[in-house]
Order: C-alpha cells, then sequence, then structure tokens
C-alpha cells in the first residue's frame, strides 16, 4: 500500500495560491493586458477624464503599430509633468499597480497618425494629410482645432506620429515639434493598445479602429 500524499497546512496552500495568482498576474500584465486610466482631456470626446481601460499588447508582437491605433506609451521625455505622473498612494494599491490589476499612471495616450516612412502635413482645407492623402477624422472634438499649426513633417524609421483627438487641448507631437526628437514617438516606448473600456459601465465597451485610416493603410 502506497503512502498518501502528505497536504500542505490551509495557511501555507492559501499563501502558495496567492503568490500563484500575484506570479500569474505579471505574466499577463507583462506579456498581454494592462490596465490604465485617462489622465486628461486629451482624447476627448472618444476618451473622458478618469475612464479606466484595459491596454493589450498581442498585436504589437510583431511590433507592427499602425495608423488610427490608439496607443499608451511611456513619456519620451518632458511630455508629462508632475501632475500627470500619478502613482498608487498606498501599499495595496501598489502591489495590485505592480501586477497590472490597479490602473497606471506616468503614461500618455493619443492617436497613431503616422508611422515610419510617412509624411504628415497640416493642413489642406483644414484637414490632415498622410502620405498626400486627405483624413476625414469624425472622432475628432472639433475638427476646427486641427489647423491651429501648420507643419509638415517626415516620420523616421520606428517612429511615430502621435495627436490627440481633442485637438485643441493636446500636447501631442505638434507641442514638441522643437524638441530633439521632433516630437515624434520611438515605437518601443509603445505599452499597447487600447482595447476595452472598463469604466464608467454605462460607456464599457471595445474600442474600435476608425474607417478613416483605411485607404492609406490599405494602399
Amino acid at each position: 500500500m502506497t503512502d498518501k500524499k502528505r497536504q500542505l497546512p490551509v495557511w501555507q496552500e492559501s499563501i502558495l495560491l496567492v503568490l500563484t495568482a500575484m506570479v500569474m498576474a505579471v505574466i499577463v500584465k507583462t506579456f498581454f493586458l494592462q490596465a490604465f486610466y485617462i489622465p486628461s482631456e486629451s482624447m476627448e470626446p472618444t476618451m473622458l477624464v478618469d475612464d479606466k481601460i484595459l491596454v493589450q499588447k498581442v498585436s504589437y508582437w510583431g511590433g507592427d503599430v499602425q495608423r488610427g491605433d490608439i496607443v499608451v506609451f511611456d513619456d519620451p521625455g518632458g511630455w508629462l509633468g508632475a501632475e500627470d505622473s500619478r502613482h498608487a498612494t498606498n501599499g495595496l494599491q501598489k502591489v495590485l499597480e505592480k501586477v497590472g490589476l490597479f490602473p497606471t499612471g506616468g503614461h500618455l495616450i493619443k492617436r497613431v497618425i503616422g508611422v515610419g516612412g510617412d509624411t504628415i502635413a497640416c493642413c489642406t482645407d483644414g484637414k490632415l494629410t498622410v502620405n498626400g492623402i486627405k483624413l476625414d477624422e469624425p472622432y475628432l472634438l472639433d475638427e476646427s482645432a486641427t489647423k491651429d499649426r501648420t507643419f509638415e513633417v517626415k516620420v523616421r524609421d520606428g517612429y511615430l506620429w502621435v495627436m490627440g483627438d481633442n485637438r485643441g487641448n493636446s500636447s501631442d507631437s505638434r507641442a514638441h515639434l522643437g524638441d530633439p526628437g521632433g516630437g515624434q514617438v520611438s515605437e518601443k516606448a509603445v505599452v499597447g493598445k487600447a482595447w476595452f473600456r472598463v469604466w464608467p459601465l454605462n460607456r464599457a465597451g471595445f474600442i474600435h479602429k476608425p474607417a478613416a485610416f483605411k485607404a492609406i493603410n490599405d494602399k
């Protein structure tokens, strides 16, 4: 007769279960999903202040960020002030933030307008052009705010040109044209793509890419 396997005490099993859950949460955060909140008005009306979203990372395992995607990315340097870098304030929140279960601060969220090799210009008849094709952007809060600054830029390989949907209140690539990086964001700084709005419940749902970029992406 074989001996029965010795069972762990309940308290040891509980600790093991908690540790296993945390390890799994870290793996999910690192490779699959991470929670974030919207810190400013720059993406209105698409996203409102304090919306809670999930960012998925699977789409970018191959590094193929696309025009029209809404991406969360690390501060390229000097884009965020101290008031925009809110983090967890108590022990429990800090633990949850580490494993991706508490919405993380210290990042930016914008829409990708151009990828490496693109030429972005403002403006033709009040509209942005990407590689000479005019963008119809129905998701903007105020389309007239797009033409507040005239520019033409060529996006470097491995970089992105990003802008907020609230063009009149978004410190995006346009505001950093004079910076060393010329307002362009490295693809390596991208955490992931906005995928699902978790909160508020009455606006919960998947975040879809608009059709505005289809002609350019298909070209």
